[in-house]
């Protein structure tokens, strides 16, 4: 009887330590929001056929023809720009939120969509020299 008690114990004993070390099962951890947007923004994106670059309301896409622009983690290059943006920098994202971008010349990028084929975006840009670009609010589209 004793040698049955004792197994029971040690079964008991077993099983509560091995439902112990196996812990509730959390599942996959869940993407950071920048790290979702950043799959997305990643590549080349340009006017193509549905894009533009309006300010203030005005379309100016006329005033950068074969405007590009290109993201890698933490850098960026664009093509035709005029002087909207610098031909290459750098970037980081404002908050965890990934819907605001920081560049390294002090533009702060608001992103209004993102999809894997298309970017809006806006920013505000403030008188300086003129080549290509004027002062006023910028809605960007461009698609991939």
């Amino acid at each position: 009887m004793k040698i049955r008690s004792i197994y029971s114990y040690t079964l008991m004993a077993m099983i509560a330590m091995l439902s112990l070390s196996c812990g509730p099962d959390d599942g996959p951890a869940t993407p950071r929001a920048t790290d979702v947007a950043f799959e997305k923004l990643a590549g080349q994106w340009t006017l193509g056929q549905f894009g533009s670059i309006k300010v203030d309301g005005a379309d100016v896409s006329a005033n950068y023809p074969g405007f590009a622009l290109s993201f890698t983690s933490t850098s960026y290059t664009t093509t035709n720009a005029g002087d909207l943006f610098r031909a290459s920098g750098t970037w980081e994202w404002s908050d965890e939120s990934g819907r605001v971008v920081d560049l390294d010349d002090g533009k702060v990028i608001n992103i209004q969509q993102l999809t894997p084929s298309k970017f809006v975006f806006s920013f505000t840009k403030s008188d300086g020299p003129v080549r290509a670009g004027i002062a006023g609010n910028y809605v960007i589209t461009v698609e991939k």
